[in-house]
């Protein structure tokens, strides 16, 4: 399908509400829309093969495949070379907090865990709660225009750096980072490197056999997909960890940081919204193949819309855009601002009576907002385009955006 074409497919999308107009959902940085695709793989687990795993019986044998098909599915999505390096859980934070915890008993007193300003909650709070056992947590810090220092990484890495934990990109101000350049720092110091792509999944293609991190994790309920959290582990890496884990639980990867019973309908829907994503791809034989076709298309749609959006915020007096400008770099189509006399919290309910779905406040981004010090104004508002967004629903937020900012400036002496 053409990327312009798939809005269609997204019934939530296309399904007017009590008042006859549509919804224009610009929050996907919180959870995109749902394909009608993944909701009937999902409803179709639970009709015919609704059971537990490793049974003699039908049902369980179908379970079984199930979880094998998604494993597949998200093997292809980030370019692994085995299904054995893929690993779910709950969702991002919890296989970080369990993926912590197992690093965790690999350290000593004195080891040292570098994290970003810019970065997630989920990818921070993990290694700070290892400073209790005496790893040394330090810090690259932001700078005032979105991006990280780059000039704090040569004397922050060191001997005693264990490992790196990056975010691919920003999901408050949408940079995005050099990570294969830093993936080569973190092999000059013998470091690993655990990207947290949250947020740069639904947007770029990603390739792990040519990027070599050694952990990289995502939630594919930001990209058209249910809640399930994917763990990527290099080969070698999961097996030499300390995992948590009952007694009965299967000790090889990928099963290593499996707790308990999975969503097996969720996994259905991760499978799902791949397939949907590599249908999108109109390019190469292999379902890989056209997974990374229909993310190049993806990013490009995505770019044409943002790049517009940006330049009609930069127009309108009283809104401030933050981070790095809408260029030829890489960058999510994700942006995010503050309006002059308006708590963003503000902005959003006034958004929101349009029919516009934005977030604002923090976002996790804690370091973010600490930079700002926007906490007082109630942190960012932050609009986030998907492929099912459009031209048309840019023009009407600026509209009503221009109609915030114009009316608060009026109250301003």
């Amino acid at each position: 399908m053409d990327i312009a074409d798939c809005r269609e497919f997204f019934p939530s999308v296309t399904t007017p509400l009590p008042g006859g107009r549509l919804p224009i959902y610009l929050d996907g940085p919180g959870g995109s829309q749902v394909p009608a695709s993944v909701v009937t793989a999902m409803t179709g687990y639970y009709l015919s093969s609704n059971a537990n795993t490793h049974g003699a019986f039908w049902t369980s044998r179908l379970t079984d495949r199930t979880i094998t098909e998604a494993r597949l599915a998200a093997a292809d999505f980030l370019g692994a070379s085995s299904p054995e390096t893929i690993s779910f859980g709950q969702n991002m934070t919890t296989l970080n907090f369990l993926l912590s915890e197992a690093i965790a008993g690999t350290l000593k007193p004195g080891d040292e865990i570098v994290v970003t300003e810019l970065d997630h909650e989920a990818n921070v709070a993990p290694w700070l709660r290892l400073q209790d056992r005496g790893i040394r947590v330090r810090q690259i810090p932001l700078r005032d225009d979105g991006r990280l220092d780059s000039d704090a990484w040569a004397h922050t890495l060191s001997s005693r750096t264990k490992l790196v934990a990056l975010g691919w990109a920003s999901n408050a101000l949408g940079t995005v980072n050099p990570v294969a350049e830093i993936r080569q720092w973190t092999r000059q110091v013998g470091a690993w490197l655990l990207i947290d792509a949250v947020h740069w999944a639904p947007h770029g293609p990603i390739d792990v056999g040519a990027l070599e991190p050694d952990f990289l994790l995502c939630s594919s309920y930001k990209f058209f997909g249910p809640h399930v959290g994917i763990l990527y582990s290099a080969p070698g890496r999961l097996e030499a960890l300390p995992t948590l884990r009952v007694r009965t639980q299967n000790p090889h990867p990928p099963y290593r940081i499996e707790t308990g019973t999975l969503n097996h309908a969720a996994l259905a829907g991760v499978t799902g919204a791949i397939n949907f994503i590599a249908a999108c791809g109109q390019a190469g034989e292999t379902r890989r193949d056209r997974l990374q076709d229909a993310m190049k298309r993806i990013y490009a749609y995505e770019h044409r819309l943002v790049a517009d959006l940006y330049q009609e915020l930069l127009n309108i007096p009283g809104i401030r855009v933050y981070g790095p400008p809408v260029d030829d770099n890489p960058r999510t189509p994700t942006l995010s601002f503050t309006v002059d006399g308006c708590h963003s919290a503000e902005v959003a309910s006034l958004l929101a009576a349009e029919d516009i779905y934005v977030w604002d406040g923090d976002f996790y981004a804690l370091g973010v907002l600490t930079h700002y010090g926007l906490q007082d104004q109630g942190g960012l508002v932050r609009i986030g385009l998907a492929p099912y967004n459009t031209a048309e629903e840019i023009t009407r937020t600026v509209e009503v955006l221009a109609q915030i900012a114009s009316a608060r400036g009026s109250k301003r002496p």
